[in-house]
């Protein structure tokens, strides 16, 4: 439950501040929140892969961007250009997450984060500027994987700290 918390709060934050700050903000935002998002998205597949997959993460995409538009009417084309490109994005990076499914967890997360975060990077400052701006393609990119790769780290860090305390329950 945790993550999809953490699945829509980055989504609405994001979209809301780059409702509010236009451009200049989309790297800073790709950093913060996207990388969360699509380091959270590769949990929640995790969590439901054999439990209608695609229907969770289309629900849950909607909704961000339906809360999005909830919370500022202003950010509607914003919202509906995170919707279109969290969609792409979210149907790479499943495929590729599964994909690398042999390898470990870490790998797969961070492997299939840069093929989705190049799609996203495309999609969405394409549709929410009207134009293909590739300076802001460019670090939206970096700037996801980056984040992507950090919030792994912050996850794989959580993940071993709740192990590590079942243990010490179990072992009591």
């Amino acid at each position: 439950m945790i993550y999809v918390i953490l699945y829509l709060a980055a989504i609405v934050l994001a979209n809301l501040t780059v409702a509010r700050f236009g451009p200049n903000s989309v790297i800073v935002v790709a950093f913060l929140f996207i990388g969360l998002d699509l380091t959270a998205r590769d949990q929640l597949h995790e969590a439901w892969r054999e439990d209608r997959l695609f229907l969770k993460m289309a629900v849950l995409i909607a909704t961000g961007s339906l809360l999005s538009y909830a919370l500022n009417r202003n950010a509607g084309s914003i919202a509906l250009a995170s919707f279109v490109a969290f969609a792409a994005a979210a149907t790479v990076d499943t495929l590729v997450y599964h994909l690398l499914g042999g390898y470990p967890r870490w790998l797969r997360i961070n492997g299939s984060n840069i093929p989705s975060a190049a799609v996203d990077s495309i999609i969405f400052p394409t549709l929410a500027f009207g134009a293909f701006l590739w300076p802001i393609v460019l670090g939206q990119f970096l700037a996801k994987t980056l984040g992507g790769f950090l919030w792994s780290l912050v996850f794989r860090w959580v993940d071993q700290r709740s192990a590590a305390r079942v243990e010490l329950e179990i072992g009591d």
